[in-house]
């Protein structure tokens, strides 16, 4: 019988080589073979099938795409059209749902689970806009509904520093504007790493100073923080509202409102670096051995369907 076979794209900095390396070889213990650096950048499709450096994509058992820096339409286009054939992790209408901030947030509150208020508008509803801010309380949080890091997302204080930035938004392409309500909290988050409906890592991350964006992309700095069971359920019910097998939360306390809010869920949370690991975070090997069970899982799944319909 052929051994079971995974793809892998793997972020490489921060050390995921080291995390890939771990990854491979204990899936190997459990008899799966691995093909890595699979990006998709790389692959070509004709003829009924896709082919990255030489291997055939569909005939894989399963693939897990882990790298977010470096997603173009073209990759993004693969992995859907990969996702209809074979599993994938993230399985690609989770990640397309997750990864747009505007229907998460949608989807999220009407389910009860509490986010940022948020306002939807017409690149022309420049009326729209201007409520916004006012029933927002003077404040709000301008995001592009992609993107990661904290990229493109603008604070604006005031209906004035609003009219300013208009002409510069009106010569944009966006089609429309996604803003939130810029919330009172502490300048520190909760990332809460889900693996398979279960949490497997937490960790907290602070603004820098005279800021009030935590990512580390953007000078956030990260420490040792442990979630109560609260902010646990509510990570865990995020994740699966949105179909995700793997995703990191980031969640924030609400002064004014008195309450947990879940700002952003993301498809590729990296691992804790060598650095932060010295800090003593120290989630990686937990989060590793969820990510191969629920690799072999999942492979298991495919080869039992698989022999269902042969038989």
């Amino acid at each position: 019988m052929t051994a079971p076979h995974v793809g892998i794209w793997m972020y490489e900095n921060g050390g995921g080589s080291a995390i890939e390396r771990k990854l491979v070889h204990a899936l190997a213990e459990r008899g799966i073979q691995t093909s890595t650096g699979l990006n998709l950048r790389d692959a070509r499709a004709q003829g009924g099938e896709i082919v990255c450096n030489g291997v055939a994509m569909e005939q894989l058992d399963a693939f897990l795409s882990y790298n977010a820096g470096q997603q173009t339409q073209y990759q993004l286009y693969l992995y859907q059209v990969l996702s209809q054939t074979i599993p994938t992790l993230n399985n690609f209408n989770a990640f397309s749902l997750a990864e747009d901030k505007f229907r998460t947030a949608h989807l999220l509150s009407s389910h009860g689970i509490a986010t940022a208020d948020y306002r939807l508008c017409h690149k022309n509803d420049i009326d729209g806009l201007k409520a916004a801010i006012r029933d927002f309380g003077g404040k709000l949080v301008y995001k592009p509904t992609d993107g990661w890091g904290g990229v493109g997302i603008v604070k604006i204080d005031s209906e004035q520093a609003l009219d300013m930035l208009l002409p510069f938004l009106s010569r944009t392409d966006l089609r429309y504007f996604y803003v939130e309500r810029f919330i009172n909290y502490d300048n520190t988050d909760y990332r809460i790493d889900i693996v398979d409906g279960k949490c497997v890592g937490c960790y907290g991350r602070k603004a820098p100073k005279d800021d009030w964006k935590t990512n580390i992309t953007s000078g956030g700095s990260v420490f040792i923080r442990e979630p109560g069971q609260e902010v646990i359920d509510l990570a865990i019910k995020a994740t699966q509202l949105l179909g995700l097998e793997i995703a990191g939360v980031d969640l924030i306390y609400d002064r004014d409102k008195e309450e947990y809010v879940v700002l952003e869920v993301n498809t590729i949370p990296a691992f804790a670096t060598p650095e932060q690991e010295a800090l003593g975070i120290n989630f990686n090997q937990s989060k590793l051995d969820a990510m191969v069970d629920l690799i072999d899982s999942t492979v298991q799944r495919k080869l039992a369907l698989h022999s269902a319909k042969v038989a």
